[in-house]
C-alpha cells in the first residue's frame, strides 16, 4: 500500500476514534474550525473571562467568526441564520454531580434585506439594520460584562461553560436534511473556565 494512502487511512481512523470518544461523553460534539494562515472560514474563541461586580457575576467573551461561502450564499438568497451564545454556571461537588446554578442564553437572528441591501440583526425582540455583513457579525463577536447570575460565594468552587454556535436547527427543514457532514455549517466552539475569585 502506498505510504500516502496508508497515512490518509491512519488520519481518518484517528479522526473517527476522536469523534466516537466525544460522543461517548454525552456532551454535544461541537466542532471548532480553526483559521489557518490562509484565512479560511471558521470560529475561534479568543477571549473568555469572568468577574464579580456589584451587579453579580459578569462574563466577557470575544470570538473570531468568519462565515463560509455556503453560509454567505444562503444569507444572500434570503435564508436567515441564528447564532446562539449560552453560558452555564456550575458549582463543583466532589461527592455528587456538579450542581447547575444558572443558565443564560443570547440569540441573534441575521438576515439580508435585498431591497435595501442592508443586513438586519434581531436580538431580544429588537431589530437593527447594518450596512455590511461585517458590521452585523461584529455585534455578536464580543460581549462585555454580560450578567450571568447574582454574585456567587467566594468560598465555593464554581465554573462556567460557555458555547457559541450557529444553530442549524433554526434553518428550513429541507436545508437541515442536506447539511449532514458539511463542516462549513458546523460553526461552534465551547470552553470551560473557573470563576475568578474576588469580591
Amino acid at each position: 500500500m502506498p505510504l500516502l494512502r496508508r497515512r490518509d487511512l491512519l488520519q481518518r481512523s484517528a479522526s473517527a476514534l476522536l469523534t466516537a470518544a466525544l460522543a461517548s461523553t454525552g456532551l454535544p460534539a461541537l466542532v471548532q474550525a480553526q483559521t489557518s494562515s490562509g484565512g479560511h472560514p471558521g470560529i475561534e474563541l479568543t477571549q473568555l473571562s469572568t468577574e464579580r461586580g456589584d451587579d453579580g457575576l459578569l462574563l466577557s467573551y470575544a470570538v473570531r467568526l468568519e462565515l463560509s461561502k455556503d453560509v454567505e450564499d444562503a444569507l444572500y438568497k434570503g435564508v436567515a441564520v441564528v447564532f446562539v451564545a449560552e453560558v452555564g454556571l456550575f458549582k463543583s461537588r466532589w461527592y455528587w454531580y456538579d450542581k447547575p446554578k444558572a443558565q443564560v442564553t443570547r440569540r441573534w437572528r441575521l438576515a439580508y434585506q435585498p431591497l435595501t441591501r442592508h443586513w438586519r440583526l434581531s436580538f431580544d425582540g429588537l431589530s437593527r439594520s447594518y450596512n455590511s455583513l461585517s458590521e452585523a457579525l461584529g455585534v455578536m463577536r464580543r460581549a462585555s460584562q454580560w450578567r450571568i447570575s447574582d454574585n456567587v460565594s467566594g468560598e465555593d468552587d464554581h465554573y462556567v461553560v460557555f458555547s457559541f454556535r450557529l444553530d442549524t436547527d433554526e434553518l428550513p427543514r429541507p436545508m437541515q436534511i442536506g447539511l449532514g457532514g458539511q463542516n462549513d455549517w458546523n460553526l461552534a466552539v465551547q470552553r470551560r473556565i473557573a470563576v475568578t475569585q474576588g469580591r
